[in-house]
């Protein structure tokens, strides 16, 4: 049985049900997310994918504490996370990790990437020879060598940067690892090898990640299901290979077709044949969110068979 088709109680690293974030108060309150369901199990990546303002990294966020849910639950390892205490977060820190957005502002400029990444495991009990092992370790599972440990980020480009950031993650051999726009800084031959580096990382050690992209030309390569949102709320989710094959919801059409291609002949054709379908505006960017699709897998069992 694959990670895919598991039941969410049998392998859930992380089950997201029915998360809600809200900013502002009163009349000027506004659902950021909204009804939001997943699960994430060892060895499986959920890609959260949608346009900007989709609500895709405030969900990351709201796993990682960064932001207050207003509504739903968080449970990590069965544990509800959804508001716990500064102290608990500190406690769940090594594994439960990150990789952010920016390669060039996550790292301390006036630090040495051997400090940032031995930081990560300062609470751990392991002694300094051990922690400095750890970080070579790491620094070779990322493909890069370890004189790296006494440099400053500044000597690096972003893509090493963002190698750097992941090995900072690596560190403490997390359970879960919150992927957010990781690649959208670096040029393709730099993205490629990231997803190449992830991949592998990840058959290695099982960890789970949760990869939040508004490419789904990237994500397809990666996860092993896709989550789509569109203003904060499910449009669709289901096994990548399936949504990428066969999308149910008109908004997931619209962002498959949109995926640069090679080919910009084959490009123009596949935006013509799908405009010349006549669909009402499911279109990225119109006022109203697209009709939701049903979830085909990866829902906690009491949600299985509900839309969105």
């Amino acid at each position: 049985m694959s990670v895919v088709d598991m039941p969410a109680d049998e392998a859930a690293v992380l089950e997201v049900r029915d998360l809600c974030v809200s900013y502002g108060r009163g009349r000027h309150q506004r659902d950021v997310v909204s009804g939001v369901s997943f699960s994430v199990s060892h060895g499986e990546t959920v890609a959260v994918v949608g346009e900007s303002g989709a609500g895709k990294s405030t969900t990351g966020r709201a796993i990682l504490g960064l932001v207050a849910a207003s509504a739903g639950s968080i449970i990590f390892k069965g544990h509800d996370i959804t508001h716990a205490s500064h102290r608990l977060r500190r406690s769940l820190s090594g594994q439960l990790q990150a990789v952010f957005q920016d390669p060039y502002s996550s790292l301390n400029p006036t630090r040495t990437i051997g400090d940032t990444l031995i930081e990560s495991v300062l609470s751990t009990g392991l002694r300094p020879a051990q922690r400095t092992a750890r970080a070579r370790e790491v620094l070779g599972k990322v493909g890069l060598p370890a004189d790296v440990l006494s440099r400053y980020p500044g000597a690096f480009s972003g893509g090493q940067r963002q190698r750097i950031a992941i090995a900072r993650a690596l560190m403490s051999s997390p359970d879960l690892i919150v992927v957010d726009e990781a690649l959208s800084s670096l040029d393709l031959s730099f993205q490629a090898q990231i997803i190449n580096l992830l991949r592998d990382l990840q058959e290695e050690s099982g960890v789970a990640m949760v990869f939040i992209s508004h490419d789904l030309a990237v994500v397809r390569h990666l996860a092993h299901v896709i989550l789509v949102l569109y203003g904060g709320k499910v449009v669709e989710l289901a096994p990548a290979k399936k949504l990428c094959s066969a999308p149910q919801a008109e908004y997931t059409k619209k962002l498959l077709a949109a995926a640069p291609v090679p080919d910009p002949e084959v490009q123009s054709l596949r935006l013509r044949a799908h405009q010349a379908q006549g669909h009402p505006a499911a279109a990225a960017g119109s006022g109203e969110a697209p009709p939701p699709a049903k979830v085909a897998a990866n829902r906690p069992a009491a949600e299985a068979g509900k839309t969105e």
